[in-house]
């Protein structure tokens, strides 16, 4: 089995300006730390870096700084940062990342943002400049946001979109059970029928509240195989967000164990392990 980690983040804050981090995860996690963290039991492996929300002016910086690295870390792939609702600063900002060949998507978080923040013609012009340079859009959302992604792509049709960590289901909370909401499996469903959308296997570890094991996590891969079928799902690590080990908080293992057990999941399940694990994000990011 190949892997093609399609949400890999690196960062290192002596580098570059993180407001977000806090705890265990402000620190540098780089070549060293990756080394540490490695796939076992494969025939080969590459990732895709996903931007690690720097300072927005420091994008294109972030980009430099992960080109100069990508082959000590496998990266064969880059989602810069961009903020496409600034159409005239995106104009520029585009014709920068057209220079590193590695780059082959953006992401705008919007999990931050107001709902319908992705609705606004702004942001919807902004989109169809990176649909027209060929470049994805990485969509990060909290589950309520998810009928916002299925604005945009009923808005730009020609824009390739990939859903990141399932839309984060709420999972394990004392609000909400261990089995998928149907809201979020209706809304999951609702994105799914556009074509040019996929969805990423990833991000569960660090989304669930409490030490819940595979079997449990297993209904919401379910959710989003029903809805994407095989040839839409791709895996994802979320390294290191993913991987840290709190014993208060997220699902116990690390890359490893999140790779094998949507590996194990997907050939209990009778689905392509190979396109799951590489083929799906190596044609969705273009990646040779």
């Amino acid at each position: 089995m190949r892997v093609l980690d399609s949400h890999l983040h690196l960062w290192d804050p002596d580098i570059l300006d993180y407001a977000w981090l806090e705890g265990d995860l402000n620190a540098a996690f780089t070549a060293a730390e990756l080394a540490e963290d490695q796939i076992e039991d494969v025939t080969g492996q590459a990732a895709v870096f996903v931007q690690a929300d720097p300072h927005h002016r420091q994008a294109l910086d972030e980009v430099r700084w992960v080109d100069s690295i990508a082959e000590t870390v496998g990266v064969v792939a880059i989602v810069a940062g961009a903020r496409l609702h600034r159409r005239r600063k995106l104009v520029a900002h585009l014709d920068a990342l057209a220079a590193h060949p590695r780059v082959v998507g953006v992401r705008q978080l919007l999990q931050g943002e107001r709902d319908g923040f992705a609705r606004r013609t702004s942001f919807i012009q902004g989109a169809r400049e990176v649909a027209a340079r060929g470049l994805s859009f990485d969509a990060c959302v909290r589950a309520h946001q998810i009928p916002d992604v299925t604005a945009l792509a009923e808005a730009v049709p020609e824009l390739r979109i990939v859903l990141d960590h399932l839309g984060k289901p709420a999972i394990g909370t004392p609000e909400a059970p261990l089995a998928p909401s149907v809201e979020w499996i209706r809304d999951l469903r609702d994105l799914a029928a556009h074509p040019q959308v996929s969805v990423k296997l990833s991000g569960l570890p660090a989304e669930s509240a409490g030490r819940i094991d595979e079997d449990q996590m297993e209904p919401f891969l379910d959710a989003a195989a029903d809805a994407f079928g095989e040839e839409r799902l791709m895996w994802g690590s979320d390294w290191p967000v993913s991987s840290v080990d709190d014993d208060s908080y997220y699902f116990p293992g690390n890359r490893d164990d999140w790779c094998h057990t949507v590996a194990d999941w997907a050939r209990d399940r009778g689905l392509d392990v190979d396109a799951i694990m590489w083929d799906n994000a190596a044609r969705f990011y273009r990646v040779s």
